[in-house]
């Protein structure tokens, strides 16, 4: 009963926020284009599995994903699986493990992103085969994975954010420079859509997780950032993946058949 009473009042805040969506389209299309909306029942339907599947969906990651998340940052750093004695701090060096599940977790939900997927595979229609839907997904999802443990590095040291942050967009932006003009774009789309359904609620348990039981932390101040590395990283990976491929291309065009 518990659960259905969570799913009830989560069904109800979604419906909250997307009756103000609701109305301002069909404020549009009635009142400034003033057309009637074709095939109104399967809208009318299709409005309701909205409803349905975002209720559904934050219920889902209030009960699972959060914490499940949060479980695993204070496994991965409790003293007995660190192997520390007695009153021991722990350094950087103790939590290679947190940063491999961090590059898992990030690279598997990444490849994972519906949002992803849709880019990549429009991306290659465009580029008419150019742009390969695997090996964008692979070079966001590297990108994202090698952020994500950035990240977590920065939560066990306690660095500043700002630096990594500033450091990372002043090498996008000496990259753009040098990167072929035409993936420039989706380059910085790619940094966008890897903050989508699946990524973002693991990665923010994962981070105020770490936060949380790494003594010394924040979560306020420590726990949150993990998203920002998300994004700014597959920029500079998919950048790179272009260059690569750029490279290659031109090398092999000045090898002897």
């Amino acid at each position: 009963m518990e659960s259905i009473g969570g799913l009830w009042h989560t069904l109800v805040g979604t419906l909250d926020d997307v009756l103000p969506i609701v109305a301002i389209l069909l404020g549009f299309q009635w009142l400034i284009l003033r057309r009637p909306i074709h095939d109104l029942k399967r809208v009318a339907l299709g409005l309701v599995l909205v409803l349905l599947g975002l209720a559904f969906f934050l219920e889902g990651l209030e009960l699972a994903l959060f914490p499940l998340g949060k479980v695993m940052a204070e496994q991965l750093t409790s003293p007995e699986f660190l192997g520390l004695a007695g009153d021991a701090s722990p350094h950087w060096g103790h939590f290679l493990w947190v940063y491999l599940f961090a590059f898992a977790i990030g690279f598997s939900t990444t490849v994972a992103e519906p949002s992803l997927l849709a880019v990549a595979i429009k991306a290659q229609q465009v580029s008419a085969g150019t742009i390969g839907v695997w090996g964008l997904r692979v070079a966001v999802a590297l990108g994202v994975a090698f952020g994500i443990t950035l990240g977590t590095f920065r939560i066990v040291t306690g660095t500043p954010l700002h630096y990594y942050i500033i450091g990372g967009y002043v090498l996008v932006i000496v990259q753009t420079a040098f990167a072929p003009r035409v993936i420039v774009a989706l380059a910085y789309d790619s940094g966008g859509v890897t903050t989508s359904t699946v990524t973002v609620p693991l990665v923010a348990a994962l981070g105020l997780g770490l936060a949380s039981h790494i003594p010394g932390r924040n979560p306020l101040l420590d726990g949150f950032g993990l998203i920002a590395f998300a994004s700014l990283f597959p920029i500079m990976s998919v950048m790179g993946y272009a260059q690569a491929s750029e490279w290659f291309a031109r090398r092999a065009r000045r090898s002897p058949p």
